[in-house]
């Protein structure tokens, strides 16, 4: 009897992890907010942060990414966000929220003289409100849109 239910539930494991194969590979809206946005384990104080960062988190391959915002918060907290005040994203989208309070992040911006494949950055830590695009059920940030 053990045999016989292994055959019949064999092939449907196949079916299934071929079916959610694909997926897995992908990085969702979600988890590239995370990788890009989110350093809950640090203060992002050195001076080279975003120059280590930056590099870290992939967003220096192919090309330097101008500017990118740092949060220096627990992930449960940046989600909060996405339930907080409803304001309108920089591109006229209705999903995004605004933080209540200032959180700690650090924003990276590519110097003037900096070149690719050599990215060079300028580390700035503040307090500022964050404003995220939010998205699915339940809500998570996709997008940081802003800081206030």
């Amino acid at each position: 009897m053990g045999l016989e239910k292994s055959l019949i539930l064999f092939p449907l494991l196949v079916l299934v992890v071929g079916w959610i194969q694909p997926s897995l590979g992908k990085e969702t809206s979600a988890m590239k907010f995370q990788r890009q946005h989110v350093d809950s384990d640090s203060s992002g104080s050195s001076p080279t942060y975003c120059n280590q960062m930056m590099k870290r988190r992939e967003m220096t391959k192919g090309s330097c990414k101008p500017v990118n915002t740092f949060v220096h918060e627990s992930l449960e907290d940046i989600h909060a966000v996405c339930s907080q005040e409803n304001v309108k994203c920089k591109n006229g989208q209705t999903n995004c929220y605004k933080s209540r309070s200032t959180l700690h992040i650090t924003d990276c911006r590519l110097t003037g003289s900096s070149k690719y494949p050599n990215c060079e950055y300028k580390t700035s830590q503040q307090q500022k409100h964050i404003i995220v695009a939010c998205e699915g059920n339940p809500s998570v940030p996709v997008h940081f849109d802003a800081s206030a």
